[in-house]
């Protein structure tokens, strides 16, 4: 028992020790080494159906891009995963710079008492940040690989922020209580959903009334934003597989300099 509890928390520390060290070693030029990070350090039991049969909703082909898992939704193949040991490049200290974050938390508009599903959470970049602007709410960091969990719960102690709640998801389901969340945001994850159907159904049950989803995906209309076409997503492909699961597109802002932030409202 003792040597069990030692283990899981030396393992815990290697892993920030992993989040700080490579945070350092990654480059500026972090928007390519995505591509890069997204194949070399994919999970494979993060995607444990991508080999599976599949159901009617999605088709399985053998003749695919190496940079996807081979299983198509709607006519878009969904992209590999990048997994935990590529935590350092969420946190990467150009990351600001690069992408302007706090531009894009300010832009939601959140009000102190919202409860906010950060899906895909990784290692709480949103998360943390978010939860200083709902000091009466709280958010639910959401995230399927238990490792990122782990992440989660010691930078939770570190920061002192109590109202960050680590929530381990499944492929299929977030596992937040239903009319429970007043904003679902998901920053370059939705692309990644091994069942984006499922996924999306269980999230907008997870609304409230008047709850709103937030995508932030690379723009996959402009060829020179430097990442893999399945690591981007078009507008009218994300509106339409929103549209499937009862979602209505609301407005879209482009001042980032990448990015789309696509913000969704429940259908009435």
């Amino acid at each position: 028992m003792i040597k069990m509890t030692v283990n899981k928390t030396l393992r815990r520390l290697l892993l920030i020790a992993l989040v700080l060290a490579l945070g350092l070693v990654f480059s500026p030029m972090g928007n390519k080494i995505l591509d890069a990070i997204a194949l070399t350090t994919a999970d494979p039991t993060a995607n444990p159906t991508a080999n599976s049969s599949t159901d009617s909703t999605y088709e399985q082909r053998s003749n695919h891009s190496p940079d996807g898992i081979g299983k198509f939704y709607m006519g878009r193949e969904i992209a590999q995963v990048m997994g935990h040991l590529g935590a350092g490049w969420l946190e990467r200290p150009s990351r600001e710079r690069e992408e302007r974050p706090q531009q894009l938390i300010n832009s939601l508009t959140l009000k102190p008492t919202d409860v906010v599903a950060d899906i895909g959470a990784g290692t709480g970049y949103f998360s943390f940040r978010m939860a200083t602007l709902v000091p009466k709410g709280k958010v639910l960091a959401v995230d399927v690989q238990p490792e990122m969990i782990e992440i989660l719960d010691s930078l939770k102690r570190e920061k002192k922020l109590e109202n960050v709640e680590p929530v381990l998801g499944t492929i299929t389901n977030p596992n937040l209580p239903a009319a429970s969340v007043d904003l679902a945001i998901m920053v370059d994850a939705y692309h990644e959903f091994d069942h984006p159907r499922e996924m999306m159904t269980a999230i907008a049950q997870a609304l409230k009334p008047n709850g709103r989803v937030v995508l932030v995906e690379y723009r996959g209309e402009n060829p020179l934003v430097p990442i893999k076409p399945l690591h981007k997503m078009t507008q009218r492909q994300a509106k339409k597989e929103l549209a499937s699961v009862g979602l209505t597109w609301l407005e879209t802002k482009d001042f980032l300099p990448q990015q789309h932030i696509m913000i969704f409202g429940k259908k009435a």
